[in-house]
């Protein structure tokens, strides 16, 4: 392509400091060096993580920093020593890289990697950004940074995906949806004619009920203060529904009651650490498996000993256990394939413009997943 080895003058969300709204900039984004894609990216999704480090985790050494890491976009260039990745490309970034060379990359207990990005506060440190503003350099959120319309990742962090791929729709497989299915599929391992229940019906939670469904759940239990997401959680396979503040005892021991002793599998998708207690107690003694999800490093959460003593299992997930440059692929084929829903997370579609309106709507509760369209494919 004709900007390949130059500077890209393009248009991103700068987060500047903690809790104020983004401001769309001119950026400059470098060429990617050794071993790095530059990606354009056609469309990206608004997260509860990107709220996260916004709104709440309200460290000043995360800023200023480029938001978003669930995205698709197009492959313009590549830097040295890139073989798998060529221009026009379709991909998705990962946020979770995958060198494939690393033990945790061998081992398949695990999708964590060993060269991963690191720096504190999510974000990529200051010498490998390769974006500046109003010259300052910025941090990558992640090492993705989307909401912007170009960005460079490392390659072990792209995953190259069908040419037939709608990037406006797939963009959602970068994050919420994966985390929420593999969770229930891979880390769960819920079984089929199993109980399941899923606290929390944003984006992961409405995923997480398609995974238990996928894997055979016979009832699958959605939970949420909000009676409005219940609609959207029977579509995708929930069975029965249960707000918290209809009744007056735990919902864990509703649950109980309603499952003779407690659920097969339990998911907590809040990432709130009184949820995730509730979601442990909700699981039957002697097998029962909860498995957090939510995302949150702000408080400590507890059980008592014995809740675990009699046999309960409590696990954690990211990304649903994918080891992203084999498994995301797969599951856009098989959303293509019609084996996965997608489109039915989206409630709302935006330009970058309106960006800081898709995060008040997150906010808000008002939504599944806003698709921010960045630029044209």
């Amino acid at each position: 392509m004709a900007t390949a080895g130059k500077v890209i003058k393009c248009k991103a969300a700068v987060a500047w400091e903690p809790n104020k709204p983004l401001v769309i900039e001119e950026v400059e984004v470098a060429p990617p060096q050794a071993n790095e894609v530059r990606i354009k990216i056609v469309a990206t999704a608004v997260c509860h993580t990107d709220l996260h480090h916004l709104l709440e985790s309200m460290e000043k050494e995360g800023f200023p920093v480029v938001l978003g890491h669930e995205a698709a976009g197009i492959v313009e260039s590549v830097g040295p020593g890139v073989t798998e990745f060529q221009p026009g490309d379709k991909a998705i970034p990962l946020f979770i890289s995958q060198c494939t060379e690393c033990r945790f990359c061998k081992s398949p207990k695990t999708n964590q990697c060993e060269k991963a990005w690191v720096g504190s506060h999510n974000v990529l440190p200051l010498p490998k950004s390769r974006f500046t503003c109003k010259g300052k350099k910025l941090l990558q959120f992640t090492g993705t940074s989307t909401f912007s319309e170009y960005t460079v990742v490392n390659q072990m962090a792209v995953a190259k995906i069908d040419p037939a791929a709608p990037l406006d729709k797939v963009c959602l497989l970068g994050c919420g949806i994966c985390t929420g299915y593999g969770a229930a599929v891979n880390t769960a391992k819920v079984e089929p004619g199993s109980t399941c229940a899923v606290f929390g019906l944003g984006a992961v939670g409405l995923a997480a009920v398609m995974g238990c469904k996928a894997a055979g759940a016979k009832r699958i239990f959605a939970v949420d203060i909000n009676p409005d997401k219940f609609e959207k959680a029977k579509v995708l396979g929930a069975t029965d529904f249960l707000n918290p503040k209809d009744h007056s005892k735990p919902v864990s021991q509703v649950l109980s009651e309603m499952t003779n002793g407690g659920v097969d599998f339990s998911l907590e998708c809040v990432g709130n650490v009184a949820v995730m207690r509730s979601a442990l107690e909700s699981c039957v003694q002697g097998w029962g498996v909860s498995v957090i999800v939510g995302w949150t490093d702000m408080e400590d959460f507890s059980a008592r000993p014995v809740q675990l003593i009699g046999g309960r299992t409590w696990k954690g997930s990211v990304f649903g256990g994918f080891k992203g440059k084999y498994a995301v692929p797969q599951m856009v084929k098989n959303y293509l394939d019609k084996k996965v829903k997608v489109d039915e997370f989206i409630t709302h579609n935006m330009t970058l413009d309106q960006i800081n309106d898709a995060i008040e709507l997150m906010k808000q509760g008002k939504c599944i997943r806003v698709v921010i369209n960045v630029s044209s494919q």
